[in-house]
């Protein structure tokens, strides 16, 4: 398994991941293609075929501030850490950018990503009600305050 920058021809690959774990709730190509236009931080994993196992990214918002944009590993490919090397990626970035505060919002309902980003330092502070659509399932807005 490797990390390597997202690029626009993956974004097929990445759109199958989406539907199988997102449904309804997916992203759709425009807003990949949006993310990689303006520049923001996205990495691949992939394993030794080249297939995408997983991706992520962070836009930075301003000096002070960056968001983690989504985190996803396909089905098949969860539970070997792909999530974490990629969370760690992201959140090296930042630090190069030096960005004290890294958010994201997360589905309340997803407790293995909860414990995931607590063990990396985020910690709950707010909640945005009826977030995803059409679930109307409720977001936990995370922070996590870098060294």
């Amino acid at each position: 398994m490797r990390l390597a920058p997202f690029r626009w021809w993956h974004i097929d690959e990445v759109l199958a991941i989406e539907a199988d774990l997102f449904g309804a709730e997916q992203w759709s190509a425009a807003m990949f293609w949006n993310e990689l236009a303006n520049r923001h931080f996205y990495r691949i994993a992939t394993d030794d075929d080249g297939l995408v196992l997983g991706y992520a990214g962070l836009a930075v918002a301003s000096p002070d501030e960056a968001w983690v944009q989504n985190i996803a590993v396909r089905r098949d490919a969860q539970r070997r850490g792909i999530g974490r090397l990629l969370l760690e990626a992201l959140l090296a970035e930042a630090g190069q950018r030096s960005v004290r505060a890294v958010l994201l919002e997360v589905a309340a309902d997803n407790a293995p990503a909860q414990r995931l980003y607590a063990g990396y330092g985020f910690e709950p502070i707010g909640v945005r009600r009826g977030y995803y659509q059409p679930s109307n399932t409720d977001a936990l807005v995370m922070q996590r305050i870098q060294d």
